[in-house]
């Protein structure tokens, strides 16, 4: 996620490789869509799922996930494990969180209006951080997240661009993270309004108003309880409620977890509503003075939602990513949505499996099977990868993220979150395509540039196995 896609599809100066003539693979048709190969069909998740000869096939089972998880949290520095904080916390490392996840822009940034924003309100911006208020030591605090919560650069809504026009990738936005994540209160803004919070993927500054403080043993206690719903559907809205608004008509994005209470006797009202067509689940609120709280909540029985994470199968992951299917980019899970790198983690995570956030941690994470390629890597070794990409498998280039939908017509197709796609028509010429979306696209006539592929640039391939 930290770097554009934008930058990758006209980045024509790289150093790269020319294309291979050996790489020819049968012509694909153009639709009207410019999106070559894809017609109704294979926007379809049925059609690659029949494509698989054990759709139903377990590729990792719940223990190997765990293990996996365990292993992703003790070995990549990119996550954080949250209960093996210390009770205090040192200046050092507040102050190296904060700094390590940005220092003041040396470039120019833009409004929205693509004017450039004053480098009086950009340092304004930078002095909030309130880096000379951090005391000595303090107290590990924690909390948990109330709402959809956008994390930031800075403590500011203030949205920034790279260039005039290019409104897009706010250079602020960071990702988001959702209700019940617990997080660790490690700072506040000079004026109260913002705090710097450390997720178990991430660490950013948010809307306080987004976060409720409470003690360790009730944020873990929330997150430990059973049994549970996961949300397996791209977004689910808990019932509206005028009686109980902090709940009322929640977003949970996929992979959302939220506890189910039982003791409830099934004909008493839940928020003025009977609940026997729905969940009743517990969702973390902020009371007035910013302490954590809890309240029930309903989410209907007919939302898509599961008794516990999905078995990790080739059926799943297909249903899963084509829930996302033509919802619009949104850099650091902006616009209600997600980036490339959010995209594939949310599918994994309706499975139990847990990611880094971004495309540059989870390409090189230590806890995960990956082929990775070097710039001594042959054009003929990174082919040969490709066409030995199975259904599941993330392909990893400088900035972006796909998600393999395995071979069909004697070559690998994707599913990404992408702002389009390139490639050599048969005269010559070049045809852009704006995708803007979560989209599916063959892999190798994807041009990287103006002479190279996306394969000539991947970094590594990671496969989810035991």
């Amino acid at each position: 996620m930290r770097t554009s896609l934008t930058s990758v599809l006209l980045a024509l100066l790289l150093a790269a490789s020319p294309l291979h003539a050996r790489d020819q693979v049968p012509a694909l048709p153009v639709p009207p869509s410019g999106v070559l190969g894809v017609g109704e069909a294979q926007l379809t998740p049925a059609f690659w799922i029949g494509l698989q000869p054990q759709p139903d096939r377990e590729i990792m089972s719940r223990r190997q996930i765990e293990a996996q998880n365990e292993a992703l949290f003790a070995q990549d520095k990119s996550m954080h494990e949250l209960r093996k904080l210390p009770a205090t916390l040192s200046a050092a490392q507040v102050r190296g969180w904060i700094q390590d996840l940005a220092q003041p822009p040396a470039k120019p940034l833009y409004d929205v209006d693509g004017k450039p924003v004053p480098q009086a309100t950009l340092d304004a911006i930078v002095a909030a951080r309130a880096l000379d208020t951090i005391p000595a030591s303090q107290a590990t605090r924690y909390g948990m997240v109330v709402r959809r919560a956008a994390l930031r650069t800075f403590p500011t809504t203030l949205r920034v661009f790279s260039h005039p026009g290019d409104t897009d990738i706010d250079r602020f936005q960071e990702t988001a993270e959702f209700p019940g994540t617990p997080v660790v209160i490690a700072h506040a803004s000079r004026d109260g309004r913002w705090l710097f919070v450390v997720s178990p993927r991430y660490a950013a500054w948010t809307e306080a108003a987004n976060i409720a403080e409470g003690s360790k043993t009730a944020v873990f206690g929330y997150a430990d309880r059973t049994p549970y719903r996961i949300v397996t559907g791209a977004k689910v809205y808990t019932v509206y409620t005028r009686e109980a608004p902090a709940v009322s008509q929640v977003e949970l994005d996929m992979g959302t977890r939220v506890p189910v209470l039982t003791d409830l006797p099934p004909d008493q009202a839940v928020n003025g509503q009977t609940p026997y067509a729905a969940h009743v689940v517990e969702l973390p609120v902020r009371k007035a003075d910013g302490s954590l709280d809890f309240s029930p909540a309903l989410i209907q029985k007919n939302a898509d939602t599961a008794a516990d994470y999905l078995p990790l199968t080739p059926r799943n992951l297909i249903t899963q990513a084509f829930k996302f299917l033509g919802e619009r980019y949104g850099w650091g899970h902006a616009y209600d949505g997600r980036d490339c790198s959010g995209f594939v983690s949310d599918v994994y995570r309706s499975m139990g499996v847990q990611m880094p956030r971004n495309t540059s941690s989870q390409g090189v994470s230590p806890a995960f099977a990956k082929h990775t390629f070097t710039q001594s890597s042959s054009h003929d070794e990174r082919l040969q990868a490709a066409h030995a990409l199975q259904l599941g498998d993330l392909v990893y280039i400088p900035g972006h993220v796909m998600l393999s939908l395995g071979q069909w017509k004697g070559q690998p197709w994707v599913i990404h979150d992408v702002l389009g796609m390139s490639y050599r028509m048969p005269d010559g010429s070049t045809r852009h395509v704006k995708l803007n979306a979560v989209s599916v696209t063959p892999l190798l006539p994807m041009l990287y540039g103006r002479d190279s592929t996306f394969i000539d640039h991947m970094t590594s391939n990671v496969r989810m196995r035991p």
